[in-house]
């Protein structure tokens, strides 16, 4: 698998939050944030050690070998890092960056903003 796209950005609560947020993003129906499009599907956890890494299944079902890792690090706040990885060959650069724009909405946009910022 290669990487193709790749953001770090800050999360107000410390990383044992966003990890569980990110493995179950229905577990505070009060603050639902995994608004997936027609064209996306539901990822599965592929892999997970709390608090630090969760890796999720590909969102696109016309992309199956799509990941994306999330690493977490921080104390009082979290560093989350997400990368995107696919199988060769990689898609267009256009497409890659529909790809990435949406994670970065899902992740930097909607689950933020359900921890306050």
């Amino acid at each position: 698998m290669i990487a193709v796209a790749r953001r770090r950005r800050s999360q107000p609560p410390p990383p044992r939050f966003v990890h569980e947020a990110l493995i179950d993003p229905d577990r505070d129906p009060s603050r639902p944030w995994l608004h997936l499009l027609g064209n996306e599907q539901r990822p599965i956890v592929l892999e997970s050690e709390a608090p630090h890494l969760v890796v999720w299944s590909s969102l696109w079902p016309w992309r199956p070998d799509a990941q994306i890792r999330f690493d977490l690090t921080g104390v009082g706040g979290t560093t989350l890092e997400w990368t995107l990885y696919v199988d060769e060959p990689a898609p267009d650069r256009e497409t890659i960056v529909r790809m990435r724009k949406r994670i970065n909405t899902l992740i930097n946009a909607n689950l933020r903003f359900t921890f306050g910022q």
